[in-house]
């Protein structure tokens, strides 16, 4: 007598089964496009998929396209790849905005940093308003020495404001005026290397300390005339425009013109 075979016994309706065909229209549901779900932020030309991705849900399909997802611009860690150099990197990039060459952007072109923009921003700010403060003095000193002297607090506002809002707002406004004309620039590019451009004003700033009027201006005018050219020859060599006298002329003046504010407000 044979004994009785088990295996055409049904199981799926078991507690714990797990089927072993899973049919083809659950299948094609969880298959993704990948490209769909990648986003790019902040815009960056050649990043190379460089940015937060979101993945979608199939129940996603018929919502909002994914350009349209902002929710990882509000996430710190999406910002993390842009802080990503070490310090042979920063040092390499601070000498490079002290040589105008006009290769800056070759140099960060793979891996574009917002740590420099904020770092240099950062100093600039209580560089300007600490030494302007110890200017004065010394300059009051000088003058007549039985005057009373205080430190300004308001040096600090004064400093803050224009920096940051110099070193954010000016590469966004370039940025948003060469996309309007067709160029394909990166807004992390520009903001890595005007935050770079900053870097000779904390130079300067050491020495307009020195209480000699005439040695002032003279600095004042060579940090304008070097980081004026040090923008100018990078817009020039990384913007694709046919003309680009108007716009250089005009990221030239403003930095020869912050030059020239740094002086008068601070070191007066």
């Amino acid at each position: 007598m044979s004994e009785p075979s088990y295996t055409s016994l049904p199981t799926s309706h078991l507690p714990g089964s797990v089927p072993a065909v899973i049919t083809e229209e659950r299948a094609s549901t969880m298959q993704q496009d990948p490209e769909a779900n990648m986003q790019i932020f902040p815009p960056n030309s050649g990043g190379g998929g460089r940015g937060y991705q979101t993945l979608t849900s199939p129940s996603d399909e018929n919502g909002p396209p994914p350009g349209t997802n902002w929710n990882g611009a509000f996430s710190v860690s999406s910002y993390a790849q842009y802080f990503n150099v070490d310090t042979d990197d920063v040092v390499n990039r601070l000498t490079s905005s002290l040589y105008p060459t006009g290769d800056f952007f070759r140099k960060i072109e793979a891996n574009p940093d917002l740590y420099g923009l904020i770092w240099i921003s950062t100093t600039l700010v209580f560089v300007i308003a600490s030494f302007g403060n110890c200017a004065t003095y010394l300059m009051s000193r000088k003058t007549d020495s039985s005057i009373s002297w205080s430190f300004d607090v308001s040096y600090f506002q004064v400093s803050a404001m224009a920096v940051y809002g110099y070193a954010f707002i000016v590469p966004l406004g370039f940025y948003l005026l060469l996309q309007y004309f067709g160029s394909r620039v990166g807004l992390v590019q520009f903001w890595c290397m005007w935050g770079y451009s900053l870097f000779i004003f904390i130079i300067s700033s050491l020495l307009l300390v020195i209480p000699v009027d005439f040695l002032r201006w003279t600095i004042t005018l060579i940090t304008g005339v070097a980081s004026a050219a040090f923008v100018g020859l990078n817009l020039k060599s990384h913007v694709e425009l046919n003309d680009l006298t108007i716009v250089l002329v005009a990221a030239c003046v403003l930095q020869f013109a912050l030059a020239i504010f740094i002086k008068s407000w601070f070191f007066h």
